[in-house]
């Protein structure tokens, strides 16, 4: 049976398309016929990942994206096909997220759990949302874009409130109140000035008054024999009146106050003749009268000698009358 050339041609054609197929999608790491380890996981995102993207752990590729299917309506949950290398021991609870690399490929990065159990094929792996390099950093500036539009917002209020109060009237204020700040700095410039001129090392009222505290102490220490005599003294005079039995001192005195006490009690009682010179009046009044009689006894003498005393050989006897009273002078 000889077949014709049109036949050929397209045996030949429909060879060659099949050829094509196979390679692009072995190219693609996608097979016809599906078989292998394959593992999957869904995501709500898929961050651009494509078909024959690497899977990785720890640095290394353990396979390739197989298949990305939508199972979802509204797209949120998106499954993706992964064909392992060889049947590793991944833990159950390992973690496949999606690290979106806007330089070069993306790929799916499995972070292993500690779980003693591992993934089956056809089992389900956990996943979790990883930000990637541009979205971490458009996160970083999103707030403080916000915060900077809203400081400037702040800013454009503050501008105007300090417009509405800066009017003509308190513009003037605000210049008297820089002029009271400005004599106040004067003022507070003299007041360092003079306290620097009161620190002065040499002249300054501090260094004079710490050179008073110097000769003071100077002087102390030069006097300090002197000092030492004084206190050794004074140590013993205290000493000697310690020493002193002024307890029986006192008590003599005590007891001659007590006696003296008692004798002017009976003073003042009218006992004795003292007490009676002191308030009996016709005591005084007798005394008075026997003054009065020797005072004039005396002046008697003095003025008629003779009458007592006779020694002249031709004299005769004083016949005078005697005397009354004493003489007004010898009386005084």
């Amino acid at each position: 049976m000889k077949v014709s050339n049109e036949t050929k041609v397209g045996a030949l054609t429909i060879i060659a398309i099949t050829l094509i197929i196979l390679g692009f999608n072995f190219l693609r790491g996608k097979t016809i016929f599906k078989s292998g380890n394959f593992i999957y996981a869904t995501y709500a995102d898929t961050k651009g990942l494509i078909v024959s993207n690497p899977v990785v752990v720890n640095g290394f590729q353990v396979g390739t994206v197989f298949e990305i299917e939508n199972k979802s309506a509204d797209l949120s949950q998106i499954i993706v096909s992964i064909k392992l290398n060889n049947l590793y021991k991944i833990p159950s609870n390992s973690v496949a997220t999606i690290q979106d690399n806007p330089l070069g490929t993306n790929s799916i990065n499995i972070v292993l759990g500690d779980a003693k159990t591992y993934l089956k094929s056809e089992d389900t792996i956990k996943t979790a949302p990883a930000a990637s390099l541009l979205g971490d950093l458009m996160n970083t500036l999103s707030p403080l874009g916000e915060q900077t539009k809203q400081t400037i917002t702040d800013l454009q209020k503050v501008l105007v409130n300090i417009n509405q109060v800066l009017n003509d009237q308190n513009k003037s204020n605000f210049e008297l109140i820089l002029k009271n700040l400005t004599a106040t700095t004067e003022n507070l410039n003299k007041s360092m000035e003079s306290i620097e001129s009161m620190l002065q090392k040499q002249n300054g009222s501090i260094a004079q008054t710490a050179n008073n505290l110097n000769s003071f102490t100077k002087n102390l220490n030069d006097n300090n024999n002197k000092i030492n005599n004084i206190i050794s003294n004074l140590d013993t005079t205290s000493k000697q009146l310690k020493e002193a039995d002024l307890h029986k001192t006192i008590g003599d005195i005590q007891v001659a106050v007590n006696e003296l006490s008692i004798t002017l009690h009976k003073l003042n009682s009218g006992n004795g003749t003292a007490a009676k010179l002191l308030s009996d009046p016709g005591m005084y009044q007798q005394l008075q009268g026997t003054i009065k009689s020797i005072n004039t006894l005396v002046d008697d003498v003095k003025t008629h000698p003779k009458r007592y005393i006779n020694v002249s050989v031709f004299g005769k006897k004083d016949k005078n009358t005697p005397l009354s009273k004493p003489i007004a002078d010898t009386v005084n």
